[in-house]
């Protein structure tokens, strides 16, 4: 099978390979960009097919800025673990409002499918990363060779945080797990979310409002063990100004009697890369550990 991806760059990273790559997506109806990390285990002559972790941008990232300053592909290297970096947004539709503030539109698709003029034709980000996205990298000539359908985890930080826990919720069984950075964790009721799940939802329906609100979504989660990883950092202004809730989050799996949330505050530490750059190796093996990489990874130090 053809490959339905191009390659426009090839980078070496922690002894293994970086790949950009751009491809047509019919979701989003737009050319997309997503960048892969390719661990070593992947590149020997004789490679068995790793796991992967879809890390999902927070607002206003492309997919180099976790690529190039998330350093997870440290501890993805030495586990055997592949990245998948998405994109954030369809670009390049010029559509009315889309490019007039930082936080709505492009580069903010909040990872849901819009349902409203202008943004319901093209804005189908919860469709691109939980179905076309995997199903093309799977299915790839080349790649589909070496990623493992059947083991997937997904994380993500900010706006990409929220997609990473409403996805890994809305799909049971599809992720192995799920972690996040600094998620906005209850977006109905905090500005930012209300104001990207009025543009993309309407404004008069708060009740699908509440089919995208991890928060929401939790309370009626059928699983036992959440598997989850969320790290917030005491000195983010957006925690503290309360656009992220992760409290309410924590609140609402406890009284949904749903164990395996470990919810960590890091003293002092902010909303930026450096706070990502901080805890990464965390994440990946939290996530390798329930992908069954960390009992390989000790025999073969044994």
């Amino acid at each position: 099978m053809a490959s339905s991806f191009t390659k426009t760059a090839t980078f070496a990273s922690f002894g293994g390979k970086l790949l950009k790559l751009t491809h047509a997506s019919t979701a989003t109806g737009t050319p997309m960009a997503v960048n892969v990390y390719l661990p070593p285990a992947a590149l020997q002559p004789t490679p068995s097919k790793v796991p992967v972790l879809f890390y999902l941008s927070g607002l206003t990232c492309t997919p180099d800025n976790a690529t190039e300053k998330g350093f997870f592909q440290h501890a993805a290297s030495k586990l055997g673990l592949a990245l998948v970096f998405p994109d954030t947004s369809p670009r390049g539709l010029n559509l009315p409002g889309e490019k007039d503030s930082w936080d709505f539109g492009e580069a903010a698709s909040f990872y849901i499918d819009a349902t409203a003029a202008p943004f319901d034709k093209n804005y189908r980000m919860e469709t691109y990363i939980t179905s076309e996205l995997p199903a093309a990298l799977f299915a790839d000539a080349e790649l589909g060779s070496l990623l493992d359908a059947s083991r997937v985890a997904i994380t993500g930080h900010s706006m990409g945080g929220h997609g990473a826990l409403t996805l890994y919720l809305k799909n049971p069984g599809k992720y192995a797990s799920v972690s996040a950075f600094a998620p906005i964790s209850n977006p109905t009721r905090c500005p930012w979310g209300q104001k990207a799940f009025a543009g993309y939802l309407g404004s008069e329906d708060e009740g699908e409002w509440r089919k995208h609100d991890a928060t929401e979504l939790v309370k009626g989660w059928t699983g036992r063990d959440l598997k989850a990883l969320v790290d917030v950092g005491t000195g983010d202004k957006f925690y503290q100004n309360g656009q992220l809730l992760p409290e309410n989050f924590e609140a609402a799996v406890k009284e949904a009697g749903v164990e395996g949330l470990e919810l960590r505050y890091q003293d002092g530490y902010d909303h930026s890369y450096f706070f990502m750059a901080s805890f990464a190796d965390d994440h990946v093996h939290h996530a390798a550990k329930h992908l069954g990489l960390l009992d390989k990874a000790a025999s073969a130090s044994l």
